[in-house]
């Protein structure tokens, strides 16, 4: 359908009983108005020649600034239709009045952070603020336009992260997905065009190396386990550790969050916090008498059975956030203490429990059952994370090559 832009003088009189200037745009046959901000006696305004009579004592200077808005509108429609938008009459108005095409990369960039943050991703939330200020602070500029964002930009880019940062390859690969993300975001708006997609074939590639992943093995998990030379807060570690082993890893910040009323029929029903999937396991004796250490403290079954959360402001996501890193880095200080004291020479955190289930599985599981317990949405997720501990095929074929 055809699209028209008129000025005309719209028939809403204010209190004053004088009439508003508007720019009129119809697409589709439905109308949009933008208020020019002026507001006339009917009497001065020529509906033949869409201006004002020179009757008025401002005639001149209205009907300059009526030109100006019509040709501003009649610009503005003539390239979204050239980059074959197919828009909305209110979306043109929207654009005339707060042109995309003006936004750089600081402007998007406040806009995806504070979708992160109303969403309450704050995990990525606070990752992705950190990587956008990388690419602000090395650009030296607020007002970087995305077109600006080519290549040589990039590889200048990542370059500054690596020498001057210090940064890992796989640390400057997120900030590269964080650019792309917000590239995306412009070519859809249509703030800047395709042609200038930096990403891509015989561009830049993004992809990830590949990470090494260690865990225990079933002898240090015992060593942990038995080891009675631990202090009351080395233990408290180990037990939240464990408990999190015995669950498949579950992690940290699920962990902390778990009532006393999460468990029954000898069950765990939680929400897991990373995608808000609701899932229900079967509680592993070793995991019940973890807990049973921490009965006397419960006091009803909205308490936490951990101590950890007790005092967060559970309406405050920022807060159970603060509380959980600040758990995890405790826990992380003590069970490496906890490591020396068991001889183990590999680095033991919180995270590597994770690492540990799957270093123990190995093959021994289905590779459904454990997209499962992982709780990862895509099995391609649980093939390649498995991948890092299965190396039977591998042993196999290099034994019966060398056995001579």
């Amino acid at each position: 359908m055809a699209t028209s832009v008129k000025v005309l003088l719209r028939n809403k009189a204010n209190k004053e009983g004088l009439y508003p200037l508007v720019v009129r745009i119809i697409k589709n046959r439905k109308p949009s108005y933008i208020y020019i901000g002026h507001y006339i006696d009917k009497k001065y305004w020529n509906e033949d020649e869409r201006k004002v009579r020179k009757s008025h004592p401002n005639s001149a200077r209205l009907n300059n600034l009526i030109a100006a808005k019509l040709a501003e509108a009649n610009k503005t429609l003539i390239e979204l239709q050239s980059n074959d938008m197919e828009i909305s009459s209110q979306q043109i108005k929207k654009e005339i009045k707060n042109p995309m095409s003006d936004k750089n990369f600081n402007d998007l960039s406040k806009e995806y952070l504070n979708e992160l943050e109303s969403n309450k991703k704050l995990n990525q939330f606070y990752a992705d603020r950190v990587r956008v200020n990388h690419v602000i602070n090395f650009s030296k500029s607020t007002s970087l336009s995305f077109r600006e964002i080519d290549e040589t930009f990039l590889r200048r880019f990542m370059s500054y992260l690596k020498i001057e940062k210090g940064v890992s390859q796989r640390s400057i690969i997120n900030n590269l997905v964080v650019i792309r993300t917000l590239f995306n975001r412009a070519i859809r708006s249509g703030i800047v065009e395709q042609k200038y997609y930096p990403f891509g074939r015989d561009k830049i590639k993004i992809k990830f190396p590949e990470s090494k992943k260690v865990g225990l093995s079933i002898e240090e998990v015992q060593a942990i386990a038995n080891n009675e030379e631990l202090s009351t807060a080395e233990q408290h570690a180990r037990n939240v550790w464990l408990f999190s082993f015995y669950l498949a890893g579950m992690r940290v910040g699920d962990v902390l969050k778990i009532k006393w009323g999460d468990i029954y029929d000898g069950r765990l029903h939680y929400r897991m916090n990373k995608n808000s999937k609701l899932l229900s396991l079967q509680l592993p004796e070793k995991a019940i008498d973890i807990i049973s250490h921490y009965k006397d403290s419960r006091q009803e079954n909205d308490d936490f059975i951990f101590p950890e959360m007790k005092k967060a402001n559970l309406k405050s996501p920022k807060d159970i956030l603060a509380k959980t890193k600040t758990a995890t880095k405790k826990f992380n200080k003590y069970l490496a203490s906890i490591a020396t004291k068991c001889e183990i020479d590999k680095k033991l955190t919180m995270h590597i429990a994770r690492h540990t289930f799957g270093n123990i599985s190995g093959d021994k599981i289905p590779i459904q059952t454990l997209q499962k317990l992982y709780r990862h949405s895509s099995i391609t997720t649980t093939i390649n994370y498995q991948s890092n501990f299965t190396h039977k095929e591998e042993d196999e074929a290099l034994n019966k090559v060398l056995d001579f």
